[in-house]
């Protein structure tokens, strides 16, 4: 099994897309890439912690592919909007494609190279691409509301 993490707006609307694709394990909402270890739901929703909306997907590689999860993961976002997606704004928001190994990393610089060559967009392409960092589920950090 290996994992994908992907950042693109709220997360409750990444889910769907993976989630019903054959290959794919679990699809799981949360936060990465802030600067507080262990935030609480309270603080990420401040916007204070610097943490961005995620999705952590565990995928079977020889039923679907980095590069499919990669696709699909275009079809969801707005790559020239660096602020947010859609009617989610601020940098919580923000559309980012973690890699976990270098292969990850050259799939989706190829892909992102791709979609800026293929003129579909007028404007640049934004969405990073950045080394994985420790994911927190979104259920760990909701968890905080009911103690």
């Amino acid at each position: 099994m290996e994992r994908a993490i992907f950042a693109g707006g709220c997360f409750w609307c990444m889910v769907q897309p993976f989630e019903e694709r054959d290959g794919v394990l679990s699809v799981l909402s949360g936060y990465t890439a802030g600067h507080v270890p262990n935030p609480t739901y309270e603080e990420v929703c401040q916007k204070t912690t610097g943490h961005t909306e995620a999705v952590e997907i565990i995928f079977d590689p020889e039923k679907i592919t980095y590069q499919d999860l990669v696709t699909i993961y275009w079809a969801q976002t707005d790559p020239t909007d660096a602020f947010g997606q859609f009617e989610d704004r601020g940098d919580n928001y923000r559309p980012i494609i973690f890699y976990a190994n270098d292969v990850q990393k050259d799939i989706a610089e190829q892909s992102k190279a791709s979609l800026e060559a293929s003129g579909r967009f007028t404007k640049p392409i934004v969405t990073r691409i950045e080394p994985a960092q420790p994911f927190l589920s979104g259920r760990r950090l909701s968890s905080s509301l009911l103690s």
